[in-house]
């Protein structure tokens, strides 16, 4: 379970976060959608214990977050966060020393799936897309119950979004994992959504399950966001 308790973020005197609760239940997965600044990225960084709230509390498996929450979520920037003058190899080594849950068999299995064989070239002389990949099958071979995603699919072009999505599919473990994804690219993704909340201005606007979507209102999620940012509600 992971719970936020009446959190606000400010950064100086910009609110990045105002006064959210949530309960994001265990074996999901998870979309935070919204316009660029509204708080999604804040969101993903309190959890993972890379920012602390300005008033409230953060809670992952009972325990308020802390740095050493690392041990139990793995997170995904947008940013490129890496050493660049490592290879692909030199990642999977630097992985496995600094996290105990990392699994080096299944990183290896998840870069094979995504076509990166060359391991000794260097992170600097990748591609966008490959770089992507790459930090994607890391994230995805660490074996912890939260996973966070920001932005996995950003600048990435349609064949490796597609490729990365499937992957999704096949490396996750929902016994095990809570996922948390945020994205611009909802259509491409809402298959794979078992609930989206929308944060808008940093304030938590609507949040539905997508089976209630689907079934009861007929909306895809990309209709309900829409609905959203028309202020028509659902």
């Amino acid at each position: 379970m992971i719970e936020l308790q009446n959190v606000t973020k400010r950064y100086g005197s910009v609110v990045a976060l105002e006064n959210v609760s949530l309960k994001l239940e265990h074996g999901k997965i998870i979309g935070v959608l919204g316009a660029n600044g509204s708080g999604k990225s804040t969101l993903l960084k309190l959890i993972a214990g890379l920012a602390f709230p300005t008033k409230g509390k953060v809670i992952v498996d009972g325990k308020e977050v802390t740095r050493r929450i690392s041990e139990k979520v793995a997170y995904l920037s947008e940013l490129d966060t890496y050493y660049h003058n490592f290879t692909i190899q030199d990642m999977i080594d630097f992985y496995a020393s600094q996290f105990t849950d990392f699994n080096k068999d299944k990183a290896n299995e998840i870069l094979a799936y995504m076509q990166l064989v060359e391991r000794t070239k260097k992170l600097k002389h990748l591609s966008k897309g490959s770089r992507g990949r790459v930090k994607i099958a890391l994230a995805l071979a660490r074996e912890v119950p939260v996973l966070l995603m920001d932005e996995p699919l950003s600048g990435l072009d349609p064949m490796v979004r597609e490729l990365i999505v499937k992957g999704l599919v096949s490396f996750i473990d929902l016994e095990r994992q809570t996922v948390i994804i945020t994205t611009h690219e909802v259509s491409e993704i809402e298959y794979l959504l078992d609930e989206v909340i929308f944060i808008r201005e940093g304030k938590v606007i609507e949040r539905e399950t997508v089976d209630e979507l689907r079934e009861t209102n007929h909306h895809s999620v990309v209709d309900w966001m829409k609905k959203i940012y028309k202020g028509e509600g659902i």
